[in-house]
């Protein structure tokens, strides 16, 4: 139901071995749903049950550009999924001085 990819788009190739937390938001604090490594095309599937909540994806970047010079650290996004039908796929494009996302299908 929920997954995500991560794209250098410095490099223009995906960004691999970042783990990336997965939670859902109970009341006023986060329950851990998973977490996991992208893989060689930068993707993760989450294995998460259906339903309705406000989630946030946490990419470990700090991770990823640890030899590198960079500006962002570990980035979250938090978003709502509504309709459990469908799935939600978050997508990461990474560059060490900015990030952009969107609702990808």
């Amino acid at each position: 139901m929920i997954s995500t990819h991560i794209l250098d788009t410095t490099k223009g190739m995906a960004a691999t071995g970042v783990t990336v937390i997965l939670e859902q938001k109970n009341n006023d604090s986060w329950k851990e749903i998973g977490t996991d490594k992208t893989n060689t095309d930068g993707r993760i599937v989450f294995n998460c049950p259906k339903e309705q909540g406000i989630y946030r994806l946490t990419f470990q970047i700090e991770e990823y550009y640890q030899n590198e010079e960079h500006f962002f650290l570990n980035t979250p996004i938090i978003f709502q999924v509504k309709n459990t039908e469908r799935k939600y796929h978050v997508p990461l494009l990474l560059n060490p001085y900015g990030y952009s996302t969107y609702r990808g299908t």
